[in-house]
């Protein structure tokens, strides 16, 4: 859809109510939840949540992954290989910072298993992703907002999260993961949403399980999830896909970031139109520069994260604009769409943000398009 504006978007996960982190969780720990419950709680959930982002003036919604107990670990329910579970790797940064660590974790409550590959990984069923697609659809049509979403893992997030115990190398393992998470992307498209694959594993990859290689090392390794990437994107429109990358949405120093203008080139070689980069953090606020020095692609659309999702500040609309506008000065205001820096809830249970402040900034984030589209396109 083309827009004289800026449009307006998110990353994905929006903040659970208890009810819907409560059945999430049942189905983890694998207490009886029925189907038929599971169902309504998450479609009453999704549909609230489609109809409330249209009505704040968000352009292209999500189901809010509501029924994800994290943006990663969903996967071991619709594929096979995967048991046992595995430590999270700490980030290099809060290695550094015990402190800040011991404050992290205490802000993210929620527990969750981090099963390793020990077997074959295949699509193991479709029952699920069936499911987040029905319920997504009826929102949508229901509510017909300009433009919807449905997520799913990279091959290399799955890796970072879920360690190989099963294939001979890092490679036949994203090879395997592609090989199974295709059918995932592929019926998302089909069923009309847009794709977003969640890629943090370009960023926050190098200060978490790349942590004590170089940083040539950890590009290498970037450059075989891209590869394994557009393997499992092949046949899709690039225009329908849009991806997502970070340095991890916790509430961290950050100051062992690998910087942007050493990944923006592996970047820039997955097949998806839209790239989703976190942007406003006082880490990566000044990373609008680097688009000065490595033009966006022709064929590509930015969506910069003027929304922080780690804290409880709610950005003056003013302050959206400006960063909106930094960006439109060098890549064109028609190739970008405001965006949030990461999900408000990657792990159901998420406290990091009130969600009734999670929604001020959503409505801040609109406001502050509609400055920038005022001024970059002459009129409101």
């Amino acid at each position: 859809m083309a827009y004289a504006r800026i449009p307006t978007t998110h990353v994905g996960s929006l903040p659970r109510s208890d009810m819907v982190s409560d059945v999430v969780a049942a189905e983890e720990r694998g207490s009886p939840v029925t189907d038929e419950l599971f169902d309504a709680v998450i479609a009453e959930a999704v549909d609230a949540d489609v109809e409330r982002q249209k009505r704040i003036g968000i352009d292209i919604v999500s189901d809010g992954e509501f029924s994800k107990l994290t943006y990663a670990s969903y996967i071991q329910h619709r594929l096979t290989g995967f048991s046992g579970d595995s430590p999270l790797v700490s980030p290099a940064d809060l290695d550094e910072f015990p402190g800040a660590a011991e404050q992290t974790r205490r802000r993210r409550a929620q527990k969750f298993q981090r099963p390793m590959c020990t077997g074959p990984v295949t699509m193991r069923t479709r029952a699920p992703l069936d499911g987040d697609i029905r319920r997504m659809r009826a929102a949508t049509e229901k509510h017909t907002p300009a433009g919807a979403f449905l997520t799913a893992a990279s091959p290399g997030l799955i890796a970072i999260f879920h360690p190989n115990r099963h294939y001979p190398t890092h490679m036949a393992y994203l090879e395997a993961l592609a090989n199974a998470m295709r059918v995932e992307y592929r019926a998302i498209v089909e069923a009309g949403f847009d794709l977003q694959v969640d890629c943090p594993d370009l960023a926050m990859g190098r200060h978490t399980i790349f942590k004590h290689a170089s940083d040539s090392a950890f590009l290498n390794h970037a450059e075989e999830q891209v590869e394994a990437l557009n393997h499992a994107l092949a046949g899709l429109p690039p225009e329908r896909v849009r991806i997502y990358v970070s340095w991890g949405n916790y509430e961290g120093p950050h100051t062992h970031d690998i910087a942007l203008a050493k990944i923006l080139p592996v970047i820039f070689k997955v097949r998806a139109r839209t790239l989703l980069i976190e942007a406003a953090t006082p880490t990566h606020e000044h990373d609008w520069r680097v688009f000065k020095d490595q033009p966006l692609p022709d064929d590509k659309v930015l969506a910069p994260g003027v929304i922080d999702v780690t804290n409880n500040y709610v950005e003056h609309p003013e302050v959206v604009a400006d960063r909106l506008e930094r960006y439109a000065s060098v890549v064109g205001r028609e190739r970008v769409i405001a965006s949030t820096d990461s999900g408000f809830a990657a792990f159901a249970g998420d406290r990091m943000v009130d969600p009734k402040v999670a929604f001020r900034k959503l409505e801040s984030l609109v406001a502050g398009a509609r400055i920038a589209s005022a001024r970059l396109w002459g009129s409101a």
